[in-house]
């Protein structure tokens, strides 16, 4: 069996890592480990991955908050692993857009089954058209979401890192509203946003770039008194 799916396990216990690290490259994955939150979002940002593993309580950011950031970026199949079993754990993960929820202990076997479902299922995903890499909205702006190039009537936009990741964060997720707050966390990483103008700054310098009019938003509209959402109409 030789899949070469690639498989990243963020687990702090580094025994059971271990262990589910020795199976999955016996199934034939390609399988790495991060022991932190935040050292499994840097591997989720740096390396593409085709199926991801959550324990729920890590340090640095739990896994409720690492699977909601994972999710906004990426809908690569989710698995919850963990030995929380209340209820109200399970639903929160579900809501928070994880597909699957583990509970230690488990086989290797249950493991491995759920893992191959949800590869399969991502794999039928992945070959429907309607899921572009590359969209085009109206007014003329383009956006390759696999090589995060950005246009503008055919001219590439000259976006800082942290705009492109603004733009980027808020077409993924078209018509849901972000707080400031939410996206200060979300971008720069970090929760405190008090008396912080680092995103109203950003949101408007990347407006200017995409000669998009506050008053006439084509793409980034603001929600007042709540935060901005991408409004930006495809072409068919």
């Amino acid at each position: 069996m030789t899949n070469q799916e690639k498989i990243l396990i963020i687990e702090d216990d580094a025994e059971i890592a271990r262990v589910m690290m020795d199976h999955l490259r016996q199934e034939g994955y390609l399988p790495t480990w991060a022991s932190t939150g935040i050292e499994g979002w840097e591997e989720f940002k740096n390396s593409g991955f085709d199926l991801i593993l959550v324990d729920l309580m890590l340090p640095e950011m739990d896994g409720f908050q690492l699977s909601e950031k994972i999710r906004l970026e990426s809908d690569v199949p989710l698995l919850i692993v963990s030995a929380r079993q209340e209820q109200e754990h399970k639903i929160q993960g579900l809501d928070l857009g994880a597909d699957d929820y583990l509970t230690k202990p488990f086989s290797l076997g249950e493991l491995s089954a759920r893992i191959s479902s949800h590869l399969r299922r991502y794999r039928r995903y992945r070959n429907e058209p309607e899921h572009a890499d590359k969209q085009i909205y109206q007014d003329g702006l383009e956006i390759d979401f696999t090589n995060n190039v950005i246009k503008l009537e055919t001219a590439v936009v000259p976006l800082s890192a942290k705009e492109r990741e603004l733009l980027l964060l808020l077409a993924k997720n078209p018509y849901k509203t972000f707080s400031k707050s939410e996206l200060y966390h979300h971008i720069w990483g970090q929760q405190d946003l008090q008396g912080n103008n680092t995103v109203t700054v950003h949101i408007k310098s990347l407006r200017t770039k995409l000669r998009d009019e506050t008053r006439a938003a084509k793409y980034i509209e603001t929600v007042w008194g709540v935060g901005y959402r991408f409004i930006g109409e495809s072409v068919e």
